[in-house]
Parts: structure tokens; sequence; C-alpha cells
């Protein structure tokens, strides 16, 4: 009769410590795709004020899309930089233009699946007449497009843009 007692407080530590192992590993995955579902929708309203701070940070703001080519090519060398300057005052927002329906069906499996770190924003607007010269006057629409600050220093670029040419934009501005 002792042994059975004994055998059955044992299973019973044995199941609640696979319970909380299940449970702690539940926890983690939870947190690690939380972290990559949580992308602002914003209205152009809203992302505005974010391309007009005057303090001494880099801000760059890559305006792209999940169908668009290009962009698609050039997000790496934005991750990278991102990384490289994480320590400095330089700030990298990703700025999707996808369809606002297309938010969990593509953008969110992008984000997640490229491991993007940088921060990522839904831009909801989808009339850009409205907004697009607000960004830069110089913009006639098209991706990839890249607008980089510091202060009242602003240049715009409506192109792909490689890592060293990124680089020494960011470089000049530090």
């Amino acid at each position: 009769m002792h042994c059975m007692r004994f055998k059955c407080r044992k299973v019973k530590i044995q199941f609640f410590t696979v319970m909380l192992i299940l449970v702690g590993f539940t926890i983690l995955v939870s947190c690690q795709t939380n972290e990559t579902e949580i992308i602002p929708s914003m209205s152009f309203d809203e992302l505005e004020p974010m391309l007009q701070q005057t303090n001494d940070t880099v801000y760059i703001f890559n305006f792209w899309a999940t169908w668009c080519k290009p962009c698609i090519t050039e997000l790496p060398a934005f991750e990278k930089i991102n990384k490289e300057y994480e320590k400095r005052k330089v700030k990298v927002y990703l700025v999707s233009i996808d369809f606002p329906n297309k938010h969990e069906e593509l953008l969110l499996p992008f984000i997640k699946n490229n491991h993007i770190r940088s921060s990522v924003v839904h831009l909801t607007d989808t009339d850009a007449n409205l907004w697009i010269d607000k960004v830069s006057p110089q913009w006639s629409g098209s991706i990839p497009a890249t607008l980089v600050y510091k202060g009242n220093s602003r240049e715009f670029y409506e192109k792909s843009l490689s890592y060293v040419e990124l680089k020494n934009i960011v470089e000049s501005k530090i």
C-alpha cells in the first residue's frame, strides 16, 4: 500500500511537471508570436507627426508593400541598418502600404516569416493622392520610396536603396 501511494505521488509530480513545462512553452511561443502581430494600423493623419519630429534622431521611413518585388529586395538593407545603429539615435520605420484588408492575410505573415525587427506601421489611407505630397513633393507615388531626415534636413529617394547607399545617407546625417 505504501508503495502504491509513492507511485501515485510520483505520477502526480511528473504530470504536474509536464503540465508546467507545456504551459511555459505555450507562454513563450505566444510572446514570440505577439511580438510580430503588434503592427499598428494608422491613417496618414496619425503617421504625419512622426514625419515631422525635430530632435537629434535620424529617422528613416521606407514606404513599401509585400507585393512590391524591389521593396522586398531592399528590406534586408533596412534591417541591417536598424540592427547596426540600434544603440545610436537612428530609428527605422517600415511603412507598409498594403491594402487595409490584407493586414492579417499578407502583412503579419510576411513580417513573421522574414523575421523583420524594424518598427513596422501599416498605413491604411488608400487615397495616396491626399498624402503623397505631404511626405515629399518629389514623390510621384512609386515605391519603394524612402524619407530620411534629422531635424530640418530632409532627403527623399524614390528608388531602391542598397545597404551601402543607405549607410552613407545615415552617416551623412549623424
